[in-house]
């Protein structure tokens, strides 16, 4: 009698090196099968961090190494939790391990339904990665709904309830999605490692060396409560310094300006994109499948943007030729009235000198919130890091940690109005005598980087 598919175990684990965890290690056929999947190995085609690698160039690291990253420290914890924290010896309080194979799988699959420079190309065409990932899971059109259909007819919903936070055991949810879980802790060391940055090192050997299950989730013991201090601050660090770097947005925003441009261009001559950008024309018409959806990547995106580079439309044109060549809109700092005075008059400038403001100016803001601890009276709130004291009872972090206490619930914002460099750089202004005072007044409003509000 042949192994049932569930429990099939390679006769000798696959290993993957990577620079973050030196080896990916493989054991279980389910998870082999599902790397090789069309829908997994698409990943390889997705950077992980988007516009970032504008840059820092470096970050050309992908999804598809991320996911890897996430379920090798997912296999870290169910190992740990086995031969430590096993329900067989702490009954309910502990960790059941016929939960690993769906935590596994759920580690694996939590990012293979982004798409193309992910969360931009979401704004533009009102996609949802997330929903996305549970529709390649649980579609009979897919590889990977089929491998896991292999396990029992019930495995796709089970691991897609992991995804959408409903599974019923809170540990495995928690140790894919919670304020420190297997995904962030991946994508922090790796962007870390890929930007050569130091900001967001921590020491994860310590962490899961501390990390515990009970009844209600994942906890840390008391004695791990520093390094999860400096996981904390890394992460502080890493959204600061590199995901919201400026630059990085800036190219953001070109590539937002350019695809509502294109979008704007179809609706206009939809068949001229039926000729140089196909793979596009369901999602500018707001009406696309899973597999168009799977067609698409960064490579493709990319090819049609220096297709774009030559035709005739200049704003399409110029757009295209900015983000292919990394020619971000320069930004200054500004807090309070998006829609003030001062912005409209500098829109008028810009116009005024050639540029559409619609194209060619934005408000862009980033937010993050480092920690938060649990607050009854919000609708949604983040999972809190629970830290257990030597007598099993739980303390939330913030409350015995004075740097945590310092970031709990202090939103991180930094709003900019972005422009054409040539504004401020005389070098780069071809008409520049003709509208001398006009670049002149511009300049006078950024100073240092920063908006200087008229005042009444």
């Amino acid at each position: 009698m042949s192994t049932p598919y569930k429990y099939q175990i390679l006769p000798i684990e696959k290993v993957f090196r990577d620079p973050v965890h030196n080896y990916i290690h493989v054991q279980h056929q389910v998870i082999l099968d599902l790397i090789n999947s069309a829908e997994v190995q698409r990943l390889r085609r997705i950077k992980q961090l988007g516009t970032s690698s504008f840059t820092f160039h470096g970050a050309e690291h992908s999804r598809f190494a991320h996911s890897l990253g996430v379920y090798e420290i997912t296999r870290r914890i169910c190992d740990i939790f086995q031969r430590n924290y096993s329900s067989e010896h702490l009954g309910e309080e502990g960790w059941d391990d016929s939960e690993r194979l769906v935590t596994l799988c759920a580690a694996l699959l939590h990012d293979v339904g982004h798409g193309p420079y992910s969360h931009t190309f979401e704004h533009i065409f009102n996609t949802d990665h997330e929903a996305i990932t549970v529709e390649i899971i649980t579609s009979p059109e897919t590889e990977v709904f089929q491998i896991l259909n292999r396990v029992s007819a019930d495995f796709p919903d089970k691991v897609a309830s992991v995804i959408t936070k409903q599974y019923p055991n809170p540990q495995v949810v928690q140790m894919i999605s919670s304020q420190i879980d297997a995904d962030r802790m991946d994508y922090l060391l790796r962007d870390a490692y890929f930007t050569g940055t130091e900001y967001g090192t921590f020491d994860l050997t310590r962490i899961l060396r501390v990390i515990r299950p009970y009844k209600d989730g994942l906890a840390f013991a008391m004695n791990g409560m520093h390094a999860v201090e400096d996981y904390i601050v890394s992460r502080y660090q890493m959204y600061v310094q590199v995901y919201f770097h400026p630059v990085s947005r800036g190219m953001e925003v070109i590539l937002d300006h350019l695809l509502h441009r294109a979008k704007e261009l179809y609706e206009q001559q939809p068949e001229d994109y039926q000729l140089h950008s196909q793979l596009l024309v369901p999602f500018f018409k707001g009406n696309f499948s899973l597999q168009e959806y799977l067609r698409l990547d960064d490579g493709v995106l990319n090819t049609y943007f220096t297709q774009w580079t030559s035709l005739p439309d200049p704003i399409l044109n110029d757009l295209a030729n900015r983000f292919l060549i990394r020619k971000p809109l320069k930004s200054a700092t500004f807090s309070g009235n998006r829609d003030s005075v001062t912005i409209r008059h500098l829109k008028s400038l810009i116009e005024k000198v050639g540029y559409n403001p619609k194209y060619y100016t934005a408000i862009n803001s980033s937010y993050d919130l480092p920690y938060d601890f649990y607050r009854p009276e919000k609708n949604s709130h983040r999972t809190q890091i629970e830290i257990m004291q030597k007598d099993g009872t739980l303390i939330e972090l913030s409350k015995i940690s004075h740097l945590v206490a310092a970031l709990a619930g202090q939103t991180q914002i930094d709003e900019r109005f972005y422009f054409p460099k040539e504004m401020v750089d005389p070098k780069r202004q071809q008409h520049y005598d003709l509208f001398d005072d006009t670049y002149r007044e511009f300049a006078s409003y950024i100073h240092n980087g920063a908006l200087v509000e008229e005042k009444n």
